[in-house]
């Protein structure tokens, strides 16, 4: 079985597969639902001997109005923490940032092929989400919890 069946079947064994999409960029592109209603990536960079892990989230504008509400102290005390947290979570991301408040944020984690197994491939989904979790109670935290639809949706998938 090849890399992008074995990908697939574990996808689909757990009830995560949601679609495959076309990449040009990509061995494979498949859309995952991990936990319900959380959208991530999945996927095989070509020329690359690892998956990619991705979760790209737009913070609600009802979060975006209580963060520019705050000081600016408070503003610049949330992007430390929040990437002091990410950090520790020892995945890769990126903070779109502007003014000093959180836009985006789009979080990564790859496991090359050698290392590849079920079981490291569902930890590093769990890993990724919990990476948005810790985003989204920082900021809950920090500014005020609001409610905000969570219906899953393919609008904020990310294209690598």
């Amino acid at each position: 079985m090849n890399l992008e069946e074995q990908v697939k079947q574990w996808l689909t064994e757990e009830d995560f597969l949601r679609e495959m999409k076309y990449d040009e960029n990509a061995d494979f592109h498949f859309i995952a639902e991990f936990p319900k209603d959380n959208i991530m990536d999945v996927v095989k960079p070509k020329d690359k001997d690892c998956i990619v892990v991705a979760c790209a989230t737009q913070v609600a504008p009802q979060h975006l109005n209580l963060m520019n509400a705050a000081s600016k102290q408070t503003q610049k005390d949330f992007i430390m923490e929040l990437n002091f947290g990410l950090n520790s979570f020892l995945v890769d991301y990126e903070l779109q940032i502007a003014q000093d408040i959180l836009q985006q944020f789009v979080i990564t984690d790859q496991i090359f092929e050698d290392g590849l197994t079920k079981n490291e491939f569902i930890r590093t989904l769990k890993r990724v989400f919990k990476s948005k979790l810790h985003c989204i109670w920082l900021i809950d935290q920090k500014f005020g919890n609001v409610n905000v639809n969570t219906t899953a949706s393919n609008q904020n998938d990310m294209f690598i």
